[in-house]
């Protein structure tokens, strides 16, 4: 039974309940009824059901087993300080972003638009999507404070569970997100923040959020070159910069000057993503430059210049309606509909993004130098 069991991860960190110590108790009646009682980690935990979806299906599958049922309990103040430990160790009162630890392996990608309107965040979120779909696990910070979009893109309408000082992000498309949209009160009230405060939630945002080990970090930034983007640059140096710009020249001016930031803040930059590239013809599948052309080569040619490395044109995201639509609706278009011209290049950009080498900036490697 505890084998069964222990196929079951919790919702929202992801591992075994076994491991978890959230089994606190197994009866079996000698007519085949199972009663499992399990310690949710706080009263009103939103993922109670699907909870006891999945341990009842788990238990249901055993030899002999005729009926299941699952009692819930809630854990301790001591019991929650102990999960806390063995999740993220014994801390100090300062709390440490784990991606920004030596040796850290999460790969982090800060999403930047010189202005608004590009499409940053759904290039953000389908590129997450398509990172999961292809077996990577992927979070997703919404940085952009003031614009925060992100948990209506991807669907989300859980708030977040708080874990003694942890916090646990909702999950959506099997992928961990947290947003200040999470935690404001019901309705569209603006987020009025100053500077320390914005650097103070991203703080909280990375260091705060259990986020497990993740292969990839998405940070949807604010557009332009504010506190947000200095903050980032801050906490997460080794942070690889994605500019995303539209073919205008308009819009590529200045998505030159929110990548060159990254002369200043001596951090990479992976590449520069032109979305909204093209049309694709209803009637003859021409392309029609609705908003120019060329824009994303030229802010990739102009950052090699400034950079002195080369930064490189990642791909060409076409206009789809269907795009936008996924959006409201919370349904990356990549995985509702993986053949369409833009999900084809969203995913192309995505699998070259995995497969680049990551950079040994920042990394622990172990030398000494040689004695003499």
């Amino acid at each position: 039974m505890t084998a069964a069991l222990a196929t079951v991860n919790d919702p929202e960190i992801r591992r075994p309940i076994t491991e978890l110590d959230m089994v606190k108790s197994i009866d079996i009646s000698p007519e085949g009824v199972v009663r499992v009682g399990i310690f949710l980690t706080v009263a009103g935990c939103p993922m109670r059901d699907t909870i006891t979806r999945d341990v009842t299906n788990a238990v249901g599958k055993v030899a002999g087993v005729q009926s299941v049922k699952v009692d819930m309990d809630v854990m301790s103040a001591e019991q929650r300080k102990t999960l806390q430990t063995k999740l993220r160790g014994d801390r100090g009162p300062e709390k440490e972003i784990p991606f920004a630890k030596a040796g850290s392996l999460t790969r982090v990608f800060a999403v930047a638009s010189g202005k608004g309107g590009v499409g940053k965040s759904s290039v953000t979120v389908n590129l997450a999507a398509a990172m999961t779909a292809s077996g990577l696990k992927v979070g997703v910070v919404d940085a952009d404070i003031y614009g925060h979009s992100v948990p209506r893109m991807l669907g989300v309408s859980d708030r977040p569970t708080k874990v003694e000082d942890m916090i646990m992000p909702p999950v959506a498309h099997d992928i961990k997100v947290i947003s200040v949209g999470m935690f404001k009160p019901p309705g569209n009230s603006p987020v009025v923040w100053r500077g320390p405060m914005l650097d103070r939630a991203l703080h909280q945002f990375l260091a705060d959020v259990y986020w497990g080990d993740l292969d990839v970090l998405l940070m949807d930034l604010p557009p332009g070159t504010g506190d947000i983007a200095i903050s980032v640059a801050q906490k997460l140096p080794g942070a690889e910069i994605l500019v995303v710009t539209t073919p205008q020249q308009a819009a590529a001016e200045v998505a030159e000057r929110a990548g060159s930031i990254a002369a200043q803040t001596h951090q990479q930059i992976a590449g520069v993503i032109e979305n909204m590239a093209w049309l694709p013809c209803p009637h003859c599948d021409e392309r029609i430059s609705v908003f120019g052309e060329g824009g994303g080569q030229t802010v990739a040619d102009a950052l090699t210049r400034t950079l002195g490395a080369r930064v490189p044109l990642l791909g060409q995201v076409p206009i789809d309606m269907r795009l936008r639509e996924g959006g409201d609706e919370g349904k990356p278009l990549v995985l509702t509909d993986p053949d369409a011209p833009a999900s084809v290049e969203l995913r192309r950009i995505a699998d070259s993004l995995s497969k680049k080498s990551g950079s040994l900036k920042g990394r622990h490697l172990n030398l000494s130098p040689a004695g003499r």
